[in-house]
């Protein structure tokens, strides 16, 4: 059952950076418009608005993809002290589009053989 576990957490995408900048700096950065444009345009969210905020220490925006199928997903921006007044930035992008969980349907032309059921 463990092995699950690890299964499910290994489809996010988990970046952690050390920053020098101070966390009220490495915020701001993520959450005025103008700053964040630099580095995340707009384009690429489903919706300006954050679908989480902790102020000062986490959010989420719903992103979106620019190219057929067009997959949504949550990246989160996670903020600690560190070291020397500087800031941990942990960021996680996990995809939550339902378009990826819908079952997969047999081709027309699947070459298997006709089973057929006796009555």
């Amino acid at each position: 059952m463990k092995d699950m576990d690890v299964e499910a957490e290994t489809t996010d995408l988990v970046f952690e950076y050390e920053l020098e900048a101070s966390p009220e700096k490495v915020w701001r950065a993520i959450v005025i418009p103008e700053f964040r444009e630099r580095w995340l345009p707009e384009r690429d969210l489903a919706n300006a608005e954050p679908v989480f905020a902790e102020p000062g220490n986490e959010i989420h925006f719903r992103l979106r993809e620019d190219v057929p199928p067009f997959l949504e997903s949550i990246v989160e921006f996670q903020l600690m002290p560190g070291s020397g007044g500087g800031t941990i930035l942990k960021i996680t992008h996990g995809i939550v589009d339902t378009q990826l969980s819908l079952p997969m349907r047999n081709a027309a032309n699947s070459n298997e053989p006709t089973m057929m059921l006796a009555a």
